[in-house]
């Protein structure tokens, strides 16, 4: 993990979400490094759609798993996703919105900036 670690626009990566927490190190950011092999580097505001589609490839986002210090996450929660899942999700028409801000520049190595760009929200909120 690196302080100096950077967004898909090139900028300072910017915290994704503390409430829930999330982030490989559950540090709020969307930070990564080579043990993180799911690479859980795209911020994403999730639907129920996405949700759905998770669990249905069976990776269960809903349930809480405490062991974890997982709450389970509920559509609106913002989240740094897998980017293979992300992509997976977007080739089936469900891709959540993401922050790009929050959107660590590894994401790069699995999907397109314009792929993200039209998926992008404003984080407008706090994390």
């Amino acid at each position: 993990m690196s302080d100096n670690a950077r967004n898909v626009l090139g900028e300072a990566l910017v915290p994704c979400s503390y409430d829930p927490l999330t982030g490989y190190y559950r540090d709020g950011c969307c930070n990564t490094d080579d043990h993180d092999q799911g690479s859980h580097v795209v911020c994403a505001k999730v639907t129920q759609e996405f949700l759905d589609f998770s669990l249905a490839r069976g990776n269960d986002l809903i349930t809480p798993r405490l062991e974890y210090r997982f709450a389970g996450l509920k559509a609106g929660d913002r989240w740094c996703l897998c980017a293979t899942r992300w992509k997976e999700a977007l080739d089936a028409g469900v891709a959540p919105p993401v922050v790009l801000e929050c959107t660590h520049e590894r994401a790069l190595a699995f999907v397109t900036l314009a792929q993200l760009q039209s998926h992008a929200i404003k984080a407008v909120d706090k994390p």
